[in-house]
């Protein structure tokens, strides 16, 4: 893969860091290395001196690593309001309600194939989604940016489930209402509801940075919220979470895309400046 900042003669204009200079960096019209906030550009400026000593790859990481801490605050912060509404019952007028109505549309058809469904996004299923997708968009691109942002994602997003679930410990609905095979793990947050989100929200991402057209970016946001709004559905109809357990898992994985994206505009501000500086 390329990873410096000249491609050869030959290569497709798409691959390696040149690629990512002319085409990521522009998304319907918009730069994403310039940076219009005061705050902004002190991110900007921070990344373009962390990348001139350490390269543009490990700035990129330690972005996100610092993006991941600031993720779990958040989602430290989220699950303590959240426990408190949840001991006080005010979700359940939501949650039961929901949950009712799901089980008044249930069929063996439409359970078994809701089950298949989700399966989609649990544990064995979404890293060979996600792995498979990463192996394409990286080798198409002759670059470690998918890989980069792709793993993050997805662990941050795992990181986020695996210690956010043991901390606050809320149980799932009882299993005479659930759907087998069933889950013994804490509800919240619900872990394929935050990854679906994000790995979908990632894969989006890199795929609309190298669209054309407004159509086809529109087509792409609009597929990859469809996957994660049904995906976490799945898990209220199968009994297997609450409905407040899916709307907080899409609250934290929206606030960790939004991050892991801010790492990747930082990223590409300081290769295009490494990059410009080279070419002059």
């Amino acid at each position: 893969m390329t990873t410096e900042g000249k491609t050869g003669a030959n290569e497709a204009p798409e691959q390696g860091v040149t690629g990512e200079v002319s085409q990521d960096r522009f998304v319907a019209g918009q730069d994403l290395t310039r940076w219009k906030s005061p705050a902004g550009r002190a991110l900007a400026g921070g990344a373009e001196k962390v990348t001139s000593l350490l390269g543009p790859y490990a700035a990129l990481i330690i972005t996100l690593v610092v993006g991941l801490a600031i993720a779990l605050s958040l989602t430290l912060v989220f699950g303590e309001v959240y426990e408190s509404v949840t001991e006080a019952d005010g979700v359940a007028g939501l949650d039961d309600p929901v949950l009712a109505a799901a089980k008044s549309v249930r069929s063996p058809a439409l359970d078994m194939a809701t089950t298949a469904y989700t399966n989609i996004g649990g544990t064995v299923g979404m890293p060979l989604l996600a792995v498979g997708i990463m192996i394409f968009l990286a080798t198409r691109r002759r670059s470690w940016t998918p890989v980069i942002l792709m793993l993050a994602a997805g662990l941050g997003s795992l990181i986020i489930t695996v210690l956010g679930k043991p901390i606050f410990g809320r149980s799932r609905p009882d299993m005479a209402d659930a759907i087998p095979p069933y889950e013994h793990s804490a509800s919240f947050p619900s872990g394929h509801s935050l990854n679906s989100i994000v790995i979908a929200g990632i894969v989006a991402y890199l795929i609309i940075l190298r669209l054309k057209t407004t159509k086809a970016r529109v087509i792409t946001v609009l597929v990859a919220a469809a996957f994660a709004f049904t995906m976490g559905l799945s898990r209220v109809y199968l009994g297997h979470h609450w409905l407040t357990d899916v709307l907080a898992a899409w609250a934290i994985g929206i606030a960790w895309l939004a991050l892991v994206i801010t790492a990747h505009r930082l990223y590409l501000t300081g290769r295009t400046r490494r990059h410009s500086a080279v070419v002059s």
